[in-house]
């Protein structure tokens, strides 16, 4: 796909998307918004994709949404603003929704949408340098971008209102502290672990991994009976994938396994 404001690169199931406006710390104007919407379901449908990493350019990854955009979050001046409001909602669904793993690498300030789009992701890995807060109240605002339904499920209702409330700004030592953040690297390490984790996931079971990410991710909207039926349903269908038969062979063979989806 042909973009103006994301720089996408694929690499043996690896796709990494950079927000590429690094003249306004990478705010995400109407265009980027649609962009990755349009990347988000290219890469659920393509079985070659295995994992999405987003970063961003320079020295942020995501201030936030472009309040300066004429065109608005959807791209049209003409929406209303609960129209373009709705369909901030649809790309944070589709990254949500995602049936693949997702890993937010936070190069520098990651601020209200852009807290929300890293928040969106499976795994956060955080620069030492990375800054991260929920600056809405700031601008007069409430939260959006899904951080309504992310935070209190990450750190709590109380810590989740001191976030939002306050809208401080959090060193990514005190981001992880919280429990917003898998992992805090220096700068310079950050490449290589997301690189690392990003291999690693790329080489794992696809089926699996994403029966496993829709497990977690609806594991506080059922009861643990619910959750053990719905367990007893994805494990079925992986004992007859050809990736469970080539485990067990590798396993045997005291060899790695190499799955591919089927």
């Amino acid at each position: 796909m042909s973009t103006e404001t994301i720089l996408v690169k694929r690499d043996q199931g690896v796709v990494s998307v950079t927000l590429n406006r690094p003249e306004r710390k990478n705010a995400a104007n109407g265009l980027m918004w649609k962009e990755l919407c349009d990347l988000f379901g290219e890469v659920a449908h393509a079985r070659a994709d295995r994992v999405l990493v987003i970063t961003g350019a320079g020295d942020a990854f995501c201030s936030g949404a472009d309040i300066a955009d004429p065109n608005g979050v959807s791209g049209d001046p003409e929406d209303p603003h609960l129209v373009r409001m709705r369909f901030l909602g649809e790309v944070m669904l589709a990254l949500h929704e995602l049936p693949k793993p997702t890993i937010a690498k936070v190069n520098g300030i990651a601020a209200g949408a852009g807290l929300s789009l890293a928040l969106g992701c499976d795994l956060v890995v955080a620069a030492q340098s990375a800054r991260f807060s929920e600056i809405f109240a700031r601008r007069g605002l409430s939260v959006d971008g899904g951080s309504s339904w992310f935070l209190p499920r990450l750190v709590g209702l109380h810590r989740a209102k001191e976030l939002a409330y306050f809208a401080d700004i959090l060193s990514a030592e005190q981001a992880a502290s919280f429990g917003l953040v898998n992992r805090v690297v220096p700068d310079n390490e950050l490449d290589d672990l997301v690189d690392t984790w990003a291999r690693r996931l790329a080489e794992g079971p696809p089926i699996a991994l994403s029966m496993t990410k829709k497990l977690l991710n609806n594991s506080m909207n059922v009861t643990m009976a619910e959750a053990l039926e719905d367990e007893a349903r994805c494990q079925t269908v992986n004992f007859f994938t050809a990736d469970t038969a080539e485990a067990m062979r590798a396993f045997a063979e005291k060899r790695d396994p190499r799955f591919e989806g089927r």
